[in-house]
C-alpha cells in the first residue's frame, strides 16, 4: 500500500519515521520508527512494539520488514530503502541483510548497540554475501532527542 505515487526524499521519509517513533513512544515503547520505500513510495511504516507485542524481536525495523515482505509477497526486498530514526542493532542489521535491502537511511547513530557503523559495521563486512549502502545523519538531532527525552522521563 503505497502512500503516494510521488518519490519521497530521505528527509520526507525520515519525517514519517519520526512520526512513527513518536507514536511508539506515546504508548511506552522506545521511540524508534521505520519506513520502507520502493521507488520512493512508502510500502510500510512501523514503530517499536516490543512491550505491546511482548516480543523481543518487535523492533521497528523488523516490524516494517515483516509487514512489507508479506504485502509484497516476497522476503526479498532488494529494491527497497529502509529509513529508520536510530541506527539498527545487530539483530535488525541481520534482518536487513537477510531481506537484501540495498540502502538504509539512519537518523541518529547508536554507539551502544549500532550495527551499521557505530559499534559494528555488518553492512560492509566483506565476509558477508550482501552489503548495504548507508546514509547517516538525516534529522539526527531530532531522532537523538526523542531517545534522550524518553529515557530521561524514565529515570
Amino acid at each position: 500500500m503505497a502512500r503516494s505515487h510521488s518519490s519521497l526524499s530521505d528527509l520526507e521519509a525520515m519525517e514519517i519515521a519520526l512520526d512513527a517513533a513518536r507514536k511508539a513512544g506515546a504508548v511506552g515503547e522506545v521511540p524508534v520508527g521505520a519506513v520502507l520505500l520502493v521507488d520512493g513510495a512508502v510500502i510500510g511504516i512501523a514503530g517499536n512494539a516490543r512491550e505491546s507485542h511482548h516480543d523481543p524481536t518487535a523492533h521497528a525495523e523488523v516490524q516494517v520488514l515483516r509487514n512489507a515482505a508479506m504485502s509484497q509477497g516476497s522476503w526479498r526486498l532488494d529494491t527497497a530503502t529502509l529509513v529508520v530514526t536510530l541506527e539498527p542493532c545487530l539483530m535488525c542489521a541481520g534482518a536487513i541483510l537477510n531481506a537484501r535491502v540495498p540502502r538504509v537511511v539512519i537518523g541518529a547513530l547508536d554507539p551502544k548497540a549500532g550495527a551499521l557503523g557505530s559499534l559494528y559495521n555488518v553492512g560492509i563486512d566483506p565476509r558477508l554475501n550482501h552489503h548495504v549502502d548507508v546514509t547517516v545523519g538525516v534529522l539526527a538531532e531530532v531522532s537523538a532527542e526523542l531517545i534522550k527525552e524518553f529515557f530521561a522521563a524514565r529515570r
